[in-house]
């Protein structure tokens, strides 16, 4: 769960990172709270809201869970437990 949280996360925040690098690498003689204050924060923070969606849609369409079947629960076997799975 931590791993998709932190995907997201990443995904979110992926134009503001590359937005930082480009403005410095484009020869901005300014520090960088001057790059910050240039920024077009709604703009970025938009298209990082668009990369979660599609990434929440792209996870839930190629998921490959099953959806048919009868679900057995977790189960202890001779002192072991034994994982749940789909029949």
């Amino acid at each position: 769960m931590i791993r998709l949280v932190a995907i997201q996360v990443a995904l979110f925040l992926l134009p503001f990172a590359v937005w930082a690098i480009v403005a410095k690498f484009r020869g901005s003689d300014g520090d960088l709270l001057e790059v910050e204050a240039r920024a077009p924060l709604a703009k970025l923070a938009a298209i990082g809201f668009v990369l979660t969606i599609v990434a929440f849609l792209v996870l839930a369409a190629f998921d490959g869970g099953s959806v048919s079947g009868t679900y057995v629960p977790d189960r202890f076997e001779n002192g072991r437990i034994v994982p749940g799975h789909i029949d």
